[in-house]
């Protein structure tokens, strides 16, 4: 069992993603289209921010950090992807986001096994 309510905390994050994308559509910022795919792609940075509370508190039978980075980036990405496509240039930075999320997996990894 996990001993902080961080599945309570995300909830929250969730709402407050989802609050704040709506006020970017109503302030014109972006397109009311566009609300899912940043949630998305917010929603993947914050497991990221999970990952780094998670460093050296893992648990017996539950996800490494690493994973949870992982799984962080591919949902960043997806929503970034998706962000882009509705924006239409995808095509032009879709080079730039793959190599942006590979290059950021390999460093972590490398972190990984960093000898202090």
């Amino acid at each position: 069992m996990a001993k902080k309510p961080l599945g309570l905390l995300s909830f929250g994050v969730f709402f407050v993603l989802i609050a704040l994308t709506l006020a970017m559509s109503a302030l014109g910022v972006i397109g009311l289209v566009e609300v899912p795919s940043l949630v998305i792609a917010l929603s993947g940075v914050w497991i990221i921010v999970l990952a780094g509370i998670q460093i050296g508190r893992t648990e017996k039978y539950g996800r490494s950090a690493f994973s949870t980075f992982s799984w962080g980036v591919l949902i960043s990405v997806l929503g970034l992807a998706w962000f882009l496509y509705i924006r239409q240039i995808l095509v032009n930075f879709l080079p730039v986001i793959l190599l942006l999320a590979l290059g950021t997996l390999i460093i972590v990894a490398a972190l990984r096994y960093w000898k202090k």
